[in-house]
């Protein structure tokens, strides 16, 4: 396993789903991680998952589209190596039935979000000349996906934001990468499912875009946030991994 021994890294959506999977895996790797959420008695919950099993982590809440909180948390913490912006919200909607008020809101979470905590804690690693940020995008960053014309415009600018981050940042030592996951099986798809009229045709329909036939487990997108994490990748700077079992190989 690639070793985050020594390394401070926090981990925003962390209280479920993929978040929880990155910030379990990365205390499994030697980090102190710092776990955020909006939901407090989520993240708790991964802080007790991680401390259960011998991993070091704290608890910090955050709206992460609200800046000055943002700030005033890099203000109390200690400075990170590695940062994953991974607090995101989803719409389903073409442009008739998606208001701006929409637009608006996913934009906040899923690019400002991660603006406000790239401004609030990459100052730090500049001065540092190390660190790695971790963008959780999506496939619907890199093509677009139907009915999702609010998700797919924001997912489009935060790939489009780290790799303005980094060309600007090339010589630095910080680097700047995006995850681009397909379709992913986690409790928040899991509830949509059970809410569906036909779970089963539902969920394979779900898994029909991607060649494996299968959604991928939040575990599979944990483990290259590792990659991108460690020192083993530090050639990797200002791309877009993607983990989507072929959907895109076509396009």
């Amino acid at each position: 396993m690639f070793s985050l021994a020594q390394k401070t890294a926090l981990v925003t959506g962390a209280g479920s789903g993929i978040g929880r999977a990155v910030a379990q895996l990365f205390a499994r790797a030697g980090a102190t991680v710092w776990v955020v959420d909006r939901d407090a008695a989520a993240g708790e919950g991964t802080v007790a998952a991680i401390r259960a099993a011998g991993g070091a982590a704290e608890f910090a809440a955050l709206d992460v589209s609200n800046e000055a909180d943002a700030l005033a948390l890099s203000a109390r913490l200690p400075a990170l190596d590695i940062l994953v912006n991974n607090a995101g919200i989803g719409h389903v909607g073409s442009l008739p039935n998606t208001a701006a008020a929409d637009l608006d809101r996913l934009y906040a979470v899923n690019v400002r979000g991660a603006f406000n905590l790239c401004r609030a804690f990459v100052p730090a690693m500049l001065a540092r000349g190390r660190g790695s940020v971790i963008n959780l995008a999506s496939v619907a960053g890199v093509v677009a996906v139907r009915e999702r014309l609010a998700y797919t415009t924001t997912k489009f600018a935060l790939v489009g934001l780290t790799k303005a981050l980094a060309l600007d940042h090339s010589h630095t030592g910080v680097r700047f990468n995006a995850v681009c996951p397909g379709r992913v099986e986690t409790p928040f798809v899991q509830a949509r499912l059970a809410e569906s009229p036909d779970p089963a045709a539902a969920r394979r329909e779900m898994a029909s875009t991607q060649l494996a036939g299968r959604m991928a487990q939040p575990e599979e997108i944990a483990a290259a946030a590792l990659y991108l994490a460690a020192d083993e990748s530090a050639m990797v700077t200002g791309s877009t991994l993607m983990i989507d079992s072929g959907w895109t190989a076509g396009k």
